[in-house]
């Protein structure tokens, strides 16, 4: 379970100003990558919220829900995305860097410290730390998984409504059998990523 413990060593618990980040959609083959930075009291962190915050991946969506409506009211939170055309343009690794970067930006503030879930950061205006499962580790990364998940399935279920045969409202556009059956009988969507090998080799299928 998460803990605190990279904040309090960031100074969080002295008053910094920790900031942890995190990204949801990087593999999927359509909609956008999404990064939430998010702030947390140490001092002040709700009961639940220290029981039930983990790494969105092991939460069921109405857990993630639920603790993404709660968030709300215990903690400061910043979201940014990169396009699908943006992805295709820069490749999806830079692309998750700069939505992390305009997460931060969203925030409204520069921090002392950021904590950024994986092995790399994009260029930040404060020192940063970059931990593995980071996600599983730490409160602030574990709340920005949360946020970032959620907000990309929502996105991805409002794009449902105009793509209609896919199955996004499911499974926010990773490659499930649905959504790869779709992909080969319809062809790709304007919000599908044409730079993934699996939309590539459909883009000659008339929608």
């Amino acid at each position: 379970m998460p803990d605190f413990a990279h904040e309090r060593k960031a100074g969080a618990a002295a008053g910094r100003i920790v900031v942890g980040i995190d990204e949801a959609g990087r593999s999927p083959l359509a909609g956008p990558v999404v990064a939430a930075a998010v702030v947390l009291d140490v001092r002040r962190f709700p009961r639940r919220l220290r029981r039930e915050v983990d790494d969105s991946k092991k939460l069921t969506p109405e857990t993630r829900a639920e603790l993404y409506d709660i968030l709300q009211d215990h903690a400061r939170i910043g979201v940014g995305m990169a396009t699908c055309v943006e992805i295709d343009r820069i490749n999806i690794l830079r692309a998750s860097l700069m939505a992390m970067r305009r997460a931060l930006d969203a925030l409204g503030l520069i921090p002392d410290h950021v904590l950024v879930d994986g092995t790399q950061y994009p260029e930040l205006p404060c020192p940063a730390t970059a931990l593995i499962e980071g996600d599983g580790r730490c409160f602030s990364i574990a709340a920005a998984s949360i946020v970032a998940k959620v907000v990309r399935d929502r996105a991805m279920a409002a794009m449902a409504e105009f793509h209609p045969l896919y199955g996004w409202e499911h499974n926010a556009g990773y490659s499930t059998p649905e959504h790869l059956g779709a992909l080969a009988r319809f062809g790709p969507t304007l919000q599908h990523r044409r730079s993934f090998r699996p939309v590539r080799e459909h883009l000659l299928v008339k929608i």
